[in-house]
């Protein structure tokens, strides 16, 4: 992933044009940049564009840079970017305030070529490796889709845009049917094939960006469909069911193993009547139904 400096931006910030020029020289062949000659612009810049990382100013008119990263720090969308200032100042003193509000690094002017890019190069490297922990954090080892933090962290943010729009959310709440059986018969490496197997049926079957598929634990998975009814969600949820039903498993004897999947489905627009919680049960409710009647089927809550 580092190896693509390109995808990073950086958003340096000084009033002065000439340290502008310097520094985009030094870095435009590695790293995308954004310009801002003010403060109140780089908060701007920040909140709109959300930098990888911001070389500040400190002294600047109007606005110096230690007020410009307390502001970036009182707000979720900018307060975990890192800030690197640059400045000519030397005392001890103007440094340690700097990193109580939040720096992480100083580059001093006049500016060494050398030393910019092995600083802001240090930084992005320990970003790309926070990035890469966060993300395995978020996801199953096994199946390779989000777990159940991460589906959790995506239904929060969708559910928050639901509310504010007033538009439907929908989950489908997915359990292998007679998983136990499957593993004591086949064994649990190949139980772990069969899961693997589900998970790529499943995301197969999403067609938008914004369709989200999780592992929920064990044998059980989720789906999150944004902006989507009852109506659309069951089409989903037929959609998973036939192809998990149509997915061959072989094991490593070359028998052909197959597996099919209840599923509970609840849709909403919420209101201030209804919790993330409930609409999970109510999805669990309904799976309960569809095992209860049958399994390799969809219910609907409320249907």
């Amino acid at each position: 992933m580092f190896g693509d400096k390109k995808e990073f931006t950086i958003l340096i910030t000084d009033d002065e044009k000439m340290n502008v020029n310097i520094l985009g020289d030094i870095l435009s062949p590695m790293y995308n940049l954004l310009i801002s000659r003010s403060g109140a612009r780089a908060i701007d810049l920040a909140n709109e564009h959300k930098p990888d990382l911001i070389l500040l100013d400190v002294l600047m008119p109007e606005m110096s840079g230690f007020e410009v990263i307390k502001k970036l720090k009182e707000t979720d969308a900018t307060n975990k970017i890192p800030v690197i200032f640059i400045t000519g100042l030397t005392s001890a003193d103007d440094e340690e305030k700097g990193f109580f509000l939040g720096a992480v690094d100083y580059i001093t002017k006049p500016f060494n070529k050398s030393i910019v890019k092995a600083r802001v190069n240090t930084h992005l490297k320990i970003i790309d490796q926070m990035r890469t922990i966060e993300h395995l954090a978020l996801v199953d080892p096994l199946t390779k889709i989000s777990n159940r933090r991460g589906f959790e962290n995506r239904l929060f943010a969708e559910w928050g845009n639901a509310n504010r729009e007033q538009k439907p959310i929908s989950i489908l709440m997915m359990d292998i049917d007679k998983f136990k059986t499957y593993n004591d018969t086949y064994g649990h490496q190949q139980g772990d094939t069969a899961l693997k197997a589900f998970a790529e049926a499943a995301s197969r079957s999403l067609n938008r960006p914004s369709d989200f598929a999780a592992r929920w634990g064990g044998e059980e998975f989720i789906i999150l469909l944004p902006n989507t009814d009852s109506e659309g969600a069951g089409e989903v949820a037929e959609r998973v069911r036939k192809n998990v039903e149509e997915t061959d498993i072989p094991t490593e004897h070359n028998v052909i193993t197959k597996i099919t999947v209840s599923i509970g489905v609840n849709s909403l627009i919420p209101s201030e009547n209804t919790s993330i919680d409930d609409f999970i049960e109510k999805a669990d409710q309904a799976l309960y139904k569809a095992k209860e009647s049958g399994r390799n089927r969809y219910v609907i809550s409320g249907e």
